[in-house]
């Protein structure tokens, strides 16, 4: 939970390697704190179940996966690992999330009980997130440091499109839509508190029981104040 950009990339030409390299230039020119190399992987290579846990590109292919849904069952889905990966990941900076960017081809059936399900996922494309929330705590550099984090994958984005790959954009922010940074600003400050507030309730609802609430809004230096404005918004809301 958190103040989160998604996006989708896509590609049907044969020069995917090529524009992955674009893309992470672009990143290398752009003031993040950590640009890593490309990876290039085919087979089952391309499984995250397949890495340790503490694999510096587990977290690249877990967002690299896929889940596919069942036609003849509701509810159910599969996870659905990539044939060929080429990304590269970037951190933006402190308390924010790495920002992964490449391009995934993925087989054309899925078999399952002796079933073949159609895919659907023809030529590259790539399905990822990122959450900046948490660069806006006090700690890691306040607001200035979730604009600078926020703003550097909206760049990504923009190049992105500008190289005719990108497919769509969901920001929990707002600001990819509306390009207002006093909206930003006034957006991270609401969700701090309400996010402070839930978890005040989920710690009092865990006070003396087995459970203990880890989350990184209560790293906040400023938690306590946070949770109460936020629950003060939510008691005049209801």
């Amino acid at each position: 939970m958190g103040l989160t950009i998604h996006y989708d990339l896509k590609h049907s030409g044969d020069d995917a390697a090529a524009l992955v390299a674009k893309l992470r230039q672009r990143a290398l020119d752009l003031p993040f704190t950590e640009v890593g190399e490309i990876v290039d992987l085919g087979g089952a290579a391309c499984d995250f179940d397949q890495r340790d846990r503490d694999d510096p590109n587990r977290w690249l292919l877990i967002q690299a996966g896929q889940y596919l849904d069942d036609p003849l069952n509701d509810g159910t889905s599969y996870s659905l690992a990539p044939t060929r990966v080429i990304a590269f990941s970037t951190w933006p900076g402190e308390g924010c999330e790495e920002a992964n960017f490449g391009l995934c081809q993925y087989p054309r059936y899925l078999h399952v009980d002796g079933r073949k399900i159609p895919t659907k996922l023809p030529g590259w494309s790539w399905h990822s997130f990122c959450k900046t929330q948490y660069a806006s705590n006090p700690e890691c550099g306040g607001v200035e440091n979730f604009l600078r984090c926020h703003l550097l994958v909206v760049a990504m984005l923009d190049y992105a499109k500008t190289l005719g790959m990108l497919e769509r954009v969901s920001d929990e922010g707002g600001y990819w839509e509306k390009r207002s940074l006093e909206a930003l600003v006034k957006d991270i400050g609401e969700w701090n508190q309400f996010i402070a507030a839930f978890a005040g309730q989920l710690k009092d609802a865990l006070s003396g029981g087995p459970g203990q609430l880890v989350s990184e809004i209560t790293k906040f230096p400023n938690f306590e104040h946070l949770e109460a404005v936020g629950a003060d918004a939510q008691r005049q809301g209801n």
